[in-house]
C-alpha cells in the first residue's frame, strides 16, 4: 500500500515506517496526522509484519507540528460562538490524540529509532511507542511551552508512567534540548548508541530477534500490557489468567515445545 508522507516496507517479518518528508525535517502537516493513524491501522493487521520500527527520513527524526497546522487552526474551528468553538476545538485536539494512540494500539510492538531532532510533536510520537532508541546526536524538546501552548496530544501523560514525574515537570516547563545520553540517564529511552548507523543496525537486531518469537505471544504481551495499564495487581493477574485460558494452547506454543525438544529453532506461521 502507497502512503504520500510514510515510506512502509516488510522484510523479513519486520515491517519499517519511515516518515517521508526529509526536506523539512519530517515536520507533521494535518495530512501527515492523519495518515500516520492508517500506517499504523495498517501495518497492524499485516499477517506478516511482527513488528514495527518507526524513524525518520533525511537529517532529523521530526522537528514536530508543521507551522502551517497552527495557522490553519482558527479556519478549522470556526464558529459562531465560544461554545461550538471549544468543541470543535477539543474534536480537533482528539483527533490529533487519536493519531497518536494508533501506535499504542498498534497490534505488534513498535520500536522507534530517533536520530537528529524529535521535538514536540516527534517526543509525542515517541512516547506511544513500546521502545525507544537514540544516539548522540539525537537531541529530544517537549517544545510546546515555548509555542505558548500546555502538551496536549500524549507526552505529559505517557512519560510519566515510565520516568519521574518531577524530570517531566522541568522538561515541559522549560523546553530545554536533552541529549540521548542524558533521555537514556532519565529512562527515557531504553538505550543510546554512538552514532546513528549504530542505531539502526541495533534497532534492526532486536527487530529480527522479536520478529524471531512465537507471533501470537508477542502480539499478546502488547494487549495484556496495554489493557493492564489502570488495573490493581489483583486485577491484573486475573485478567491474565483470563486471556491465558483463551489463548495459551495454540499453534505457536506446541511449535515452541516441539522445537525445544527437537534442539532446532522454531518454525512460526503469521
Amino acid at each position: 500500500m502507497d502512503f504520500k508522507h510514510f515510506l512502509v516496507t516488510v522484510n523479513n517479518k519486520v515491517a519499517t515506517v519511515s516518515m517521508n518528508r526529509p526536506d523539512k525535517s519530517n515536520a507533521l502537516t494535518l495530512e501527515m496526522w492523519k495518515e500516520l493513524e492508517q500506517v499504523f491501522n495498517y501495518v497492524s493487521e499485516l499477517p506478516e509484519a511482527r513488528v514495527v520500527i518507526l524513524k525518520g527520513e533525511g537529517k532529523n527524526f521530526c522537528a514536530g507540528m508543521d507551522l502551517s497546522v497552527f495557522m490553519g487552526i482558527p479556519s478549522l474551528i470556526e464558529a459562531t460562538d465560544e461554545e461550538q468553538k471549544r468543541k470543535n476545538l477539543k474534536a480537533f485536539i482528539a483527533g490529533l490524540q487519536a493519531n497518536i494512540t494508533s501506535i499504542e494500539k498498534c497490534k505488534v510492538p513498535v520500536i522507534v529509532a530517533i536520530h537528529g531532532a524529535c521535538i514536540g510533536g516527534g517526543i509525542n510520537i515517541a512516547t506511544a511507542c513500546d521502545m525507544i532508541y537514540t544516539c548522540d546526536e539525537t537531541f529530544i524538546s517537549i517544545k510546546e511551552i515555548d509555542l505558548g501552548i500546555v502538551a496536549d496530544i500524549g507526552v505529559l501523560q505517557r512519560l510519566p508512567r515510565t520516568m519521574s514525574p518531577m524530570k517531566v515537570k522541568e522538561l515541559s516547563y522549560t523546553g530545554r534540548n536533552i541529549s540521548g545520553s542524558e533521555a537514556k540517564e532519565l529512562r527515557m529511552v531504553n538505550d543510546n548508541y554512538k552514532t546513528k548507523e549504530e542505531l539502526f543496525e541495533k534497532v534492526e537486531e532486536l527487530a529480527k530477534t522479536i520478529a524471531s518469537k512465537a507471533p501470537i505471544v508477542i502480539r499478546g504481551i502488547k494487549q495484556v500490557m496495554y489493557e493492564q495499564r489502570n488495573m490493581t495487581i489483583t486485577e491484573a493477574l486475573d485478567h491474565m489468567a483470563e486471556y491465558n485460558s483463551r489463548n495459551l494452547y495454540s499453534a505457536d506454543l506446541a511449535e515452541a515445545m516441539t522445537a525445544y525438544m527437537a534442539k532446532r529453532k522454531p518454525v512460526f506461521e503469521d
